[in-house]
């Protein structure tokens, strides 16, 4: 079947609109809430400690990229759908300059921080609001999906990525993932990784078919489940 793309890909949720930003983000209108998952600051440090020695910029190059994904919508609300620190002392580890960053980002926008199992406990200091589940509308937001269904759920912790195959070539990429009735974001984090959409995992959250919302440079690619792998 013929990917289907735009760069504003729009799709439905349990009855709710949502964007798909390229950059990894959700963006819901008629809540002015931009959603962000994983996005695991001081990843790079922590594996420092383990002497596995990354370049230590990856705090940075995450919050860069929201800023310009708030910049772009101008949110009157922002969703950390948790993991959004690598591990309990990450916060601990921020410097200065990631700090300030964070701190011009909630400025304009109420946060909504949920507790992840990486962060189970986000620091208070972040300000806006620390919860496990948040619900708007339609949709109910948590860390981990459930393996039970319930409809409306947006979720975040298993990173999906999906593979296509095109004239030998092969392409890996993040993607967002639904079946119209729940949805998985991909990882926002610049150092995190990714689990394929076709593993148990992922699959057998959804009873039937579903899409895989590919992350391009600039585009989002939908990709039925048959062609996704």
């Amino acid at each position: 079947m013929r990917c289907v793309w735009n760069n504003d890909l729009l799709i439905d949720v349990n009855g709710e609109t949502l964007l798909l930003d390229a950059c990894g983000a959700a963006f819901s209108a008629a809540h002015s809430t931009l959603i962000f998952s994983d996005l695991h600051f001081e990843k790079g440090s922590s594996y420092a400690r383990g002497r596995q020695f990354l370049p230590p910029y990856d705090t940075t190059n995450t919050l860069l990229r929201m800023a310009r994904a708030v910049a772009r919508h101008n949110p009157a609300r922002i969703i950390a759908l948790g993991d959004s620190f690598h591990d309990r002392d990450a916060a601990d580890r921020l410097g200065p300059e990631e700090r300030g960053m964070l701190d011009a980002l909630a400025a304009g926008a109420q946060f909504v921080w949920i507790a992840g199992n990486h962060d189970p406990h986000p620091p208070a200091w972040l300000g806006g609001d620390i919860t496990e589940i948040f619900r708007m509308g339609g949709l109910t937001f948590r860390h981990e999906p459930l393996a039970a269904f319930e409809p409306g759920e947006v979720a975040g912790h298993l990173h999906p990525c999906a593979s296509v195959a095109k004239w030998g070539r092969s392409v890996r990429r993040r993607c967002f993932v639904s079946d119209g009735l729940r949805m998985i974001l991909p990882s926002f984090g610049a150092y995190t990784g990714g689990l394929d959409v076709g593993e148990a995992a992922i699959a057998s959250l959804f009873a039937g078919p579903f899409h895989a919302y590919m992350l391009g440079n600039s585009r989002v690619y939908a990709i039925p489940r048959r062609v996704a792998v």
